[in-house]
């Protein structure tokens, strides 16, 4: 089969771009992007969107940083530590519910334009609106392939009813949130196209393999950002390298072509990527976001590979799956 080079410069457009060993990221608003991008340009997605839409508001980020007030609620301090704000998706009203719909699905649309045939899209989302997402991006023309579990330990949840705690001291709200869903798509293979024609024809098509021959699972123990990483890239959503370096391996079938994250955040889907020795590119539309990447994806991307510039050492690892060795994922152990 013919070999492909896959450069990243093209897709960067004329936006502001820094570039890394493997990949880079562009200063945009994935919509205007996406719309700009010749069809069939991606292999893959992978990213964690703005879940509920509205917690990256300008003045939702505002009462964020000022700590009270918004969609942004902080979490009851225990054990001696403060824990960083997370949206309330509770608060999402019919009129913003109706939003985030309109919002998926036409970003699915842009997807479906960017992505090749067969190119699976992976979206991180959580148990309470995912069902919404998911009716969201498959209107927009992507195929529902399935869902992801991230088995992890958050805060949500597991309160006792507000205000009334010690009248019902046995009874929770909501269950303690134990995983992280992640929705898998996939755009339509042109018709009575097999996936291996589709591999050869646009190298997309299927998930990859575990190193050992395995299959990719749809279930993976996980853990909370370890706070190494954290003091790289202080952003909301950062999700562990351990994690992600998983689902970048795993978005691309023959271990080539260009995976994007259209909300890139501190960017840790391209150091994963990075890591990985895989191309990416992502797109950030809030600039202080965009320059946290642009720092943090280099010392991100070492992290368990070596030193990075702000510590001394690597952080501590431990062994997360068994079997992993050949995709050099390092795990923390969880905080």
């Amino acid at each position: 089969m013919k070999q492909h080079t896959h450069d990243t410069k093209p897709l960067a457009l004329d936006y502001t771009t820094d570039a890394f060993k493997h990949g880079r990221i562009i200063h945009a608003d994935c919509f205007e992007w996406l719309s700009r991008l010749p069809e069939n340009s991606l292999h893959a997605v992978v990213t964690d969107p703005p879940y509920g839409v509205r917690e990256y508001d300008d003045h939702e980020l505002e009462k964020r940083a000022n700590g009270k007030g918004g969609i942004w609620r902080l979490p009851p301090s225990f054990d001696g530590s403060t824990r960083a704000p997370l949206p309330r998706f509770t608060a999402l009203d019919a009129k913003d519910r109706k939003r985030l719909k309109l919002f998926f699905a036409e970003w699915s649309r842009l997807i479906v334009h960017a992505l090749r045939p067969g190119g699976h899209a992976l979206i991180a989302t959580n148990a309470f609106i995912a069902s919404l997402l998911y009716e969201a991006i498959t209107e927009g023309g992507l195929e529902f392939r399935g869902q992801l579990i991230r088995q992890v330990r958050t805060l949500r949840g597991g309160d006792r009813p507000k205000n009334a705690e010690e009248e019902f001291p046995d009874v929770v709200s909501l269950p303690r949130g134990c995983y992280e869903p992640w929705g898998l798509f996939r755009k339509p293979l042109p018709a009575k196209m097999t996936v291996g024609e589709c591999l050869r024809q646009f190298e997309t098509g299927g998930l990859r393999r575990l190193p050992d021959g395995n299959p990719f699972e749809d279930v993976i123990a996980s853990e909370r950002t370890p706070s190494v990483e954290r003091d790289i890239a202080n952003h909301p959503s950062l999700k562990p390298q351990s994690f992600m370096r998983q689902m970048v391996y795993a978005a691309l079938p023959l271990g080539k072509g260009v995976i994007a994250d259209p909300f890139m955040g501190s960017g840790s889907t391209i150091a994963a990527a990075e890591a990985m020795g895989l191309q990416a590119i992502g797109a950030e539309r809030y600039l202080d976001y965009y320059k946290m990447a642009a720092a943090a994806i280099p010392e991100l991307a070492l992290i368990g590979n070596g030193q990075t510039r702000r510590t001394k050492a690597a952080p501590k690892t431990v062994e997360p799956l068994k079997d992993r060795k050949g995709l050099d994922v390092v795990a923390v152990n969880p905080i």
